[in-house]
């Protein structure tokens, strides 16, 4: 049987690799010790051969790539745990930075993330987040690729010079909540939006890579900087759940996971977030088990995680909680209640109690059912328990296997170009009606009265508009074709990548 070894309090307690993919928490007070405990879960699904994503929301776990350094302390709490074959060692890893200041840029295309979880970013209220569905539904009908903030701009333009004939065929538009949409979408780009939206956007199976020893690589996203935005780490997690529930196939419980997901500072995903949104990601947790992925949060308390999330996950590490105010005392009884009770553990008593590097540990057993909890020494991580430094993430980087893939951007052409393609055709096809127009008058003058008033100048003009929008319109048409998307919004599948 496939296991991890956690820690050990009366006995060894182990994580069966079969039902890693039910989802875990990882809970506890600052400091007391749930980067360790992550640390050394994700160095051992990657032993295993299972590719591990990340949040380095701190910059802390970035030690992962270095190897440790053995002390007399680290020693003996590895004989005390009874580790066999315990060596300090570095781990495969792969930096990612939305940025792509700290590792591989991380992207993908407005039409990917989907109008559902953009209007979050966006912070759009009910009726702004209409106009939006508009937006993208009106590219979709005329075939207008959506990349990155440039293309919706151009969309949002589009709509506000159309605004009574798109309003009349999709539905009211405001002037002010257009208006509205295209301030936010300048924060947006303030706040690093224009580094993320954009090409070649993530490939999921660069995610779930192994090296050359069949260890998973373990992908690291440099989150400091990210969390500042909370709106944009959050959606941007929905969205990556979201594309492995859309894009993965079903393989019901396999021996081990296909990928494990680790949100760091879980609260901030569900903060803010809508009821039917909330409804949606309750969906994901649970049917992408099914997927063969695992999602493992990380948070100070419990009840961070909405509770119908927080009943699925079987698999719980929880630190040391302070029971100071009645918000702490609450928490603290959350905790508790989550856990097959041991008769020789008070919980509620305990969780206070804890040291350093202890945690309340119940795994799921077999047949997915929950063990007893017990107080257990958490094993150590053999990477280094603390950062990396500038230089030798720079050596990771540069040693990395998919860096030709992403750090260049590349821009083709979408609907900012074929838009303004569009506006500069209708100007030569105005310009050149009236060069006609002009030439077609002074015959008219030479052939007298009559004619002038027939094709006077003012119809004349109207007509070469007319022509020019009904080209335009055309033009639209034949480039429509209906884009599938999936359950939070985004393109469903990859063949539909255009």
């Amino acid at each position: 049987m496939n296991t991890l070894l956690i820690g050990k309090g009366e006995q060894q307690a182990h994580l069966n690799l079969k039902y890693a993919n039910r989802h875990g928490l990882i809970a506890g007070a600052t400091g007391t010790g749930k980067t360790v405990s992550l640390m050394s879960i994700a160095e051992g699904f990657s032993r295993q051969g299972v590719p591990v994503f990340i949040t380095d929301v701190k910059g802390d776990i970035s030690g992962l790539a270095m190897a440790g350094t053995a002390n007399e302390k680290l020693l003996q709490r590895v004989a005390q745990i009874g580790i066999e074959g315990y060596q300090n060692e570095a781990n495969p890893v792969v930096l990612w930075d939305l940025a792509g200041i700290q590792g591989h840029p991380l992207r993908t295309t407005i039409s990917e993330m989907g109008p559902t979880l953009l209007g979050r970013i966006l912070e759009l209220n009910d009726t702004q987040s209409s106009i939006l569905d508009i937006v993208f539904q009106l590219a979709d009908d005329q075939g207008l690729l959506l990349l990155d903030l440039d293309d919706l701009r151009a969309m949002l333009a589009l709509v506000a010079e159309e605004r009574k004939e798109i309003s009349a065929k999709y539905g009211l538009i405001s002037a002010q909540s257009l208006a509205a949409i295209q301030r936010s979408v300048l924060g947006l780009e303030r706040d690093g939006g224009k580094d993320f939206f954009g090409e070649p956007a993530l490939q999921l199976e660069d995610l779930m890579r192994t090296n050359l020893q069949g260890r998973g690589i373990i992908n690291l996203l440099a989150a400091n900087k990210l969390i500042l935005t909370p709106r944009l780490y959050s959606s941007f997690l929905l969205w990556l759940l979201s594309e492995l529930f859309e894009n993965l196939p079903e393989v019901g419980d396999p021996e081990k996971p296909k990928l494990v997901f680790f949100i760091d500072e879980a609260h901030l995903l569900f903060e803010g977030c809508p009821p039917s949104l909330l409804k949606r990601v309750e969906q994901i947790m649970r049917l992408i088990r099914s997927k063969g992925v695992g999602v493992y949060f990380c948070s100070q308390f419990p009840d961070d995680i909405p509770s119908e999330i927080l009943g699925q996950l079987g698999n719980r590490i929880q630190h040391a909680l302070r029971a100071y105010t009645p918000r702490d005392q609450k928490a603290v009884k959350t905790a508790a209640e989550t856990f097959v009770p041991n008769p020789k553990l008070v919980v509620s008593e305990v969780i206070s109690q804890l040291a350093v590097g202890e945690a309340l540990v119940s795994m799921l057993a077999d047949k997915g059912v929950p063990t007893m909890v017990e107080r257990a020494l958490i094993a150590p991580p053999r990477c280094r328990m603390g950062p990396a430094t500038n230089e030798e993430l720079q050596q990771v980087r540069a040693q990395s296997p998919i860096g030709g893939k992403y750090d260049n951007a590349i821009n083709r052409e979408s609907a900012y170009e074929l838009l303004n393609q569009r506006r500069s055709g209708n100007a030569t096809s105005n310009t050149t009606a009236t060069a006609n127009d002009a030439q077609t008058g002074q015959k008219i003058e030479d052939q007298g009265w009559f004619s002038e008033l027939i094709f006077g100048n003012k119809r004349r003009q109207g007509l070469a508009q007319t022509l020019s929008k009904q080209a335009a319109r055309t033009v639209g048409s034949q480039l429509g074709k209906q884009i599938l998307r999936g359950i939070l919004g985004g393109i469903l599948g990859k063949s539909s990548r255009r």
